[in-house]
């Protein structure tokens, strides 16, 4: 500082009369630039851009005169403004301290609103920062404005710039003698449920405060988010005021009010007398209906005359209905409610209201693999059994005809008010195809079909739609022994057969394939008798006997003590072994042959009696005419077994 005096001084005595080169505007303000910041170091540099001469001087003036122009500096000045300044720093300091230390309310003005934080002119060269979910409501949405005042509490300096302010200590001073005066005194403040913590919410009630889960409800609450951005009324029960805790409770304003109500309600409950209540809750076998401070059980069997899948069907959650108490346990304060006991019940007079073959509307409840249930009227519901939907017998499952909510029209079948059933049927109000069948495929008359179904004992034909005949598998053929119906026809093809008979009333259509060819036991009754003498083969044996085949398709039964030679011994019958059988008896009706081998054998003896009865004859009439007569005559008479043999023998010796 001495050298530029003692420079300015110089320049004071001695002037300069020399002539410069024009400065350039950018060095004269670089200078006034170098000059103001090294004079006042406290201030901000400003650079002036002088306006272009339109001509200069050819003689400047002097470094005296410039130095005259400005304001003299000295190392005073200096000092003391940097001791103003030193003071300045303190006292903002001191000042921030005081306000951290004692936790002062403070009103500032927000100047803008970040990401993060609020930012409050708080009257430091600082501004103070609050953070952002300090001042925002459930939705996420700020309270405060740029320009708006705001009241807060200095916590601290940030190392970054700047000072960590509260908006929550400064409410909570506002409010905290307050808030004390409320938890001495137990008296019910309101506030925003603000957001989901864990463990339980938070509420604003003029500070953020603790509402544990356990304290929401009188019963446990599952689903706390629901409470999100309602008002509620809750009890300040714990105060912290050192760590600025705050825990409140919802639970015990509402057990008062429900033991003021229960009180009331009890003083007036009795069996038989009818409440308002609110619908609670609901489970599978009830509801539970608050009746003033006191809950009672409205069981599922209870509500409706009629019948109920779940309680659902018939109330919901918050639904305010009338209630009957049916039943009151006073000890341990249990009631059981009925609604169905408050209107008559409709099954009294059903069978007059729902007389047998009246046509009734209705709306399908529900469907299972036997029928559908009807609703006719509330508490009335009737069932429409499978077979009861259709003509036809193919539909698989009823509900490929109904589902539930439909409106369908039904013919009631039958009324049973003691078991509380209505039969229903759907298919009497369509035209049943059955009853024409008779006149429409007469008996003897040939259909032809496509085999929709095998089964054990038949073949199902379909001859039109939903109307299907069987053919029994004794009805497949004359001659063949068939097990299965498979072995003759294959399921989805097409066939001929014969009509063998109707029953509408059992819809049933019995069909005939065999029937298209001629019976062969016909034909062989036909053309035999009993006596015929027939060739047949051993089929099958038996402990009794044989069966034989006679002829194709058609077999006798050959019993074992026919089954002897003329000469009395047995002949043994083996499978595919072919002998001569005498028919011995014949049933047409039965469709049986009786077959004997003795039989053929007594035959062929007669027969070899009578040739030998007539060559004696002829040998003793040619020895005379009259003698031989009488000869005759004695000899026919008085044939013996031995004379026969002996007979046989000569001629078996002629032949050879």
């Amino acid at each position: 500082m001495a050298d530029i005096d003692q420079i300015l001084s110089t320049n004071e005595s001695t002037a300069l009369n020399t002539t410069l080169e024009p400065t350039a505007p950018e060095a004269t303000a670089d200078l006034t630039a170098t000059h103001d910041s090294s004079s006042n170091p406290e201030h901000t540099t400003h650079i002036v851009t002088p306006e272009p001469a339109a001509e200069l001087p050819t003689t400047v003036t002097s470094v005296a005169a410039v130095a005259d122009a400005e304001p003299e500096y000295d190392a005073e000045d200096f000092a003391r403004a940097l001791e103003s300044f030193d003071r300045e720093q303190a006292a903002e300091k001191d000042a921030a301290q005081a306000m951290t230390a004692d936790e002062v309310v403070i009103t500032g003005t927000v100047v803008k609103i970040t990401d993060k934080h609020v930012v409050v002119d708080i009257g430091l060269k600082s501004e103070g920062l609050i953070p952002l979910e300090q001042v925002v409501d459930h939705t996420g949405t700020p309270k405060v404005a740029v320009g708006e005042s705001i009241e807060v509490v200095v916590e601290r300096e940030e190392k970054e710039g700047g000072y960590l302010v509260s908006y929550e200590k400064a409410l909570r001073h506002k409010v905290w003698d307050k808030l004390e005066e409320a938890c001495n005194t137990k008296t019910p403040v309101k506030g925003m449920v603000v957001s989901r913590v864990k463990g339980g919410l938070t509420v604003d009630i003029g500070i953020k405060a603790f509402l544990p889960g356990s304290q929401v409800e009188v019963r446990p609450v599952r689903n706390l988010d629901g409470y999100i951005g309602t008002e509620i009324e809750v009890r300040v029960i714990k105060l912290n005021k050192k760590r600025g805790n705050v825990v409140i409770s919802r639970k015990e304003i509402l057990e008062e009010e429900q033991n003021e109500k229960k009180a009331v309600t009890l003083s007036t409950l009795e069996e038989g007398s009818v409440f308002t209540g609110v619908v609670k809750n609901l489970t599978d076998y009830g509801a539970f209906v608050d009746m003033g401070g006191l809950d009672g059980l409205l069981h599922i069997t209870d509500m409706s005359w009629g019948r109920l899948t779940h309680p659902r069907d018939l109330v919901n959650v918050g639904d305010e209905i009338q209630v009957k108490v049916l039943k009151f346990d006073k000890e341990k304060q249990r009631v059981s409610l009925g609604f169905k006991q408050l209107t008559p019940d409709p099954w009294l007079d059903a069978i007059e209201r729902y007389p047998v073959g009246a046509q009734v509307r209705g709306r399908v409840l529900s469907v299972t693999d036997y029928g559908a249930f009807v609703e006719l009227e509330q508490g009335i519901e009737g069932l429409v059994h499978v077979s009861e939907m259709t003509w036809s017998k193919r539909m698989k499952h009823p509900s490929k005809l109904v589902k539930p909510g439909d409106e369908v029209d039904t013919i009631i079948l039958s009324v049973n008010p003691n078991d509380r059933r209505i039969s229903l049927g759907m298919k009497q109000l369509q035209d049943n195809p059955w009853e024409q069948l008779e006149d429409k495929y007469p008996e003897g008359q040939i259909i032809e079909g496509r085999v929709r179904n095998l089964t054990d004992f038949g073949a199902f034909i379909e001859i039109e739609d939903g109307i299907d005949g069987l053919v029994h598998v004794s009805n497949l053929s004359w001659t063949k022994r068939i097990k299965h119906p498979s072995e003759v026809l294959k399921k989805g093809e097409k066939i001929k057969a014969v009509v063998l008979g109707v029953e509408p009333e059992n819809r049933r259509l019995s069909l005939g394939i065999k029937q298209l060819q001629p019976d062969v036991w016909d034909t062989f009754f036909a053309q035999h008798r009993v006596g015929d003498v027939i060739k047949g083969k051993v089929l099958r044996t038996a402990q009794f006997g044989a069966f034989v085949e006679i002829a194709e398709g058609v077999e006798g039964l050959c019993h074992i003590s026919e089954a002897v030679d003329e000469f009395g011994k047995q002949v043994s019958l083996e499978v595919g072994a072919e002998h001569e059988f005498k028919i011995v008896k014949m049933s047409q009706e039965e469709k049986k042959v009786g077959l004997s081998i003795k039989a053929v054998g007594e035959e062929a003896s007669r027969a070899e009696v009578e040739s030998y009865k007539e060559s004696s004859n002829k040998g003793k009439g040619g020895k005379g005419q009259g003698g031989g007569s009488s000869s005759s005559s004695s000899n026919s008479g008085s044939t013996t077994l031995g004379d026969l043999l002996k007979w046989k023998q000569s001629e078996n010796e002629d032949s050879e």
